[in-house]
């Protein structure tokens, strides 16, 4: 199954910064931004907030994490998850 990354850049804490993920991520982000009220990028921030040093991996690989786990607990269904926009 080929899929495609997709570069969007997002503010973090004033500065500018671009992120690569597949667009299945970027879609179940939109999907969990959209359900929690907030912009993509505000969810972002968040999940860059959250990370501390004992986490390692870099931001990608956090926001991969973070849909895993919200599939995991139900908040995003994995249709929905798996759905490319």
């Amino acid at each position: 199954m080929a899929t495609q990354i997709k570069k969007r850049s997002v503010v973090l804490a004033g500065h500018r910064t671009s992120i690569s993920l597949e667009a299945e991520f970027w879609s179940a982000l939109r999907a969990l931004a959209t359900t929690r009220g907030v912009s993509v990028n505000g969810l972002v921030a968040e999940i860059d907030a959250a990370r501390d040093s004992a986490q390692p991996g870099n931001l990608s690989s956090a926001l991969r994490l973070f849909v895993l786990d919200c599939c995991r607990r139900g908040e995003l269904p994995l249709d929905e998850a798996s759905a490319a926009g």
